[in-house]
């Protein structure tokens, strides 16, 4: 979770405002298990770690009233916008015989990220919020080796 800052470092893909989603061909099996953030000379990356099988779904798309699946409970963040980050084909941690990770809140480091939250997991659905000062352009890229999505937001 520490920040970095790096000058040679750049946005993954290519950077918008808009909405974006990918759905994965077969089903996956995969947990959540760290977010870490990171503070570059021109974005923020955001990176869910994961664990499992399968390649992850999600969608992304701004928010200025963040509720929970499932309940529909606002989610109070500390930012004037949020990131709404779901990321399908995840499970609950004894399914895949692990431990909880219990990531709660992940503070941000001093940038325009004010911190990133998580809303819980629901019918194969994990749940984040990335509190913001602004809407401003990002990107939502799948990594391997180890698996991940990664967010970047810039400045």
């Amino acid at each position: 979770m520490a920040a970095s800052s790096k000058s040679d470092i750049s946005p993954l893909g290519e950077t918008n405002s808009a909405m974006k989603t990918s759905r994965p061909n077969k089903p996956a099996q995969l947990l959540v298990t760290n977010v870490r953030l990171g503070v570059h000379d021109r974005f923020e990356r955001v990176v869910f770690d994961l664990e499992g099988n399968g390649d992850p779904g999600w969608f992304v798309d701004y928010t200025d009233k963040p509720m929970q699946q499932g309940s529909g409970a606002l989610i109070q963040y500390n930012g004037r916008v949020a990131l709404n980050v779901n990321i399908d084909g995840t499970v609950y941690p004894h399914e895949l015989n692990m431990d909880d990770p219990e990531i709660k809140n992940v503070p941000g480091q001093g940038g325009f990220v004010t911190e990133v939250l998580s809303a819980g997991t629901y019918e194969g659905r994990s749940q984040f919020f990335i509190g913001l000062d602004e809407t401003r352009p990002y990107s939502v890229q799948v990594l391997e080796n180890p698996k991940r999505v990664v967010i970047d937001i810039v400045r």
